[in-house]
């Protein structure tokens, strides 16, 4: 069973250990990240497998936007403490239940991940390449 803590991120604080951030403002929130965002939360785990196995469960359901419908706030969204802890338990002792499934989705979530960041570099040299394609066309 992981066993974590779930607080509000203070920017004067360092979090010694395995800590994972999640964004608590913004139609972005719970968003994971492993360093901190301005407005967010800390989870603070014992080991870094733990930590992995819970970035890629906050990863998850940022992806789904689980969070959109714990969301308050009319002009800039924000999620609850409360609700985030309530709503994460849950999903964290769901998770530890079907542990091996769950590690196969890791995997082919980081597979994904690299394929597109792979095709993001690939798309920023096609539109490089473009740009000088048509700048040589047209300045001579």
């Amino acid at each position: 069973m992981l066993k974590f803590i779930v607080k509000t991120h203070r920017k004067d604080i360092v979090h010694a250990g395995n800590q994972i951030y999640i964004l608590s403002k913004g139609l972005n929130s719970g968003k994971p990240q492993k360093e901190p965002f301005t407005n967010s939360f800390v989870i603070i785990l014992q080991s870094e497998e733990d930590a992995e196995t819970v970035y890629w469960l906050a990863y998850s359901l940022w992806k789904a936007k689980f969070w959109h419908q714990s969301l308050c706030g009319s002009v800039i969204p924000f999620l609850r403490l409360t609700e985030f802890k309530k709503s994460f338990n849950i999903k964290v002792y769901e998770t530890t239940l079907n542990f091996q499934q769950h590690q196969k989705r890791i995997k082919a979530l980081k597979i994904l991940e690299q394929q597109a960041q792979h095709f993001q570099k690939n798309l920023t040299l096609i539109n490089e390449l473009r740009s000088t394609i048509l700048h040589s066309l047209y300045n001579k």
